[in-house]
């Protein structure tokens, strides 16, 4: 048994239940492609890995918070993209939530309140969004090129004290996790549909490059 502080991101899928029931074996597959293709190597190419999968989700640590927000915000680029030929009702989409806290690892499973709340939080993102614990965000503030904005302080189902959460409401893709020269194209493109989607509010798209947000949101 080993216990540790650790970034743990909960993702889970919206509407699984709904998406299965209206094609089950189509729905299957592309949630198969976008694990395969997209997710495993992103949370690979970020110092990651994957401790628990959920059915419709998963659960995944990182030794870095910077490099879990950096992934989780280059998958809900890209899997605008890819599911972009989709019409809304039919689409993949994931909420994504990332906390840092204390876990606890043992016999290839993981524990501990750092993965209890990680697993709340992911309730409070939109579909396609990311947000991130009070803990995590004050480790980010200073070192992850995206914006962020308040949500207060959430009672999070059995968590007894309340959660400081911050959406991500702006940010730009890192760099591609597989070598395929499309892939570049796609994130440019998805920087254009993550900032539309999450971040509309802040102004126009200035292209790939991250920008430091000087932005303060606390409560």
């Amino acid at each position: 048994m080993e216990r540790r502080v650790a970034a743990v991101l909960a993702a889970d899928m919206v509407g699984f239940s709904r998406l299965v029931e209206r094609d089950e074996v189509g729905t299957l597959k592309r949630q198969k492609r976008h694990l395969q293709e997209l997710i495993e190597p992103m949370i690979t190419a970020k110092k990651g890995r994957i401790v628990k999968l959920t059915g419709d989700g998963l659960i995944a640590e990182f030794s870095s918070v910077v490099e879990a927000v950096q992934c989780a915000v280059s998958v809900q680029a890209e899997m605008a993209t890819r599911e972009a030929d989709f019409p809304d009702d039919d689409k993949i989409k994931y909420r994504v939530a990332i906390h840092l806290g204390d876990v606890i690892f043992d016999d290839g499973d993981v524990y501990g309140d750092g993965v209890n709340v990680a697993a709340r939080l992911e309730a409070l993102a939109k579909p396609g969004g990311v947000v991130v614990s009070g803990t995590a965000y004050d480790v980010l503030k200073a070192n992850v090129d995206v914006a962020y904005k308040s949500l207060g302080e959430q009672k999070l189902k059995n968590i007894s004290t309340p959660v400081r959460v911050y959406q991500v409401v702006e940010g730009s893709p890192v760099a591609p996790a597989v070598g395929d020269p499309r892939r570049l194209l796609w994130a440019t493109a998805a920087a254009v549909v993550v900032m539309a989607m999450l971040g509309g509010c802040f102004g126009g798209y200035r292209g790939p490059t991250l920008r430091h947000s000087t932005q303060k949101n606390r409560p």
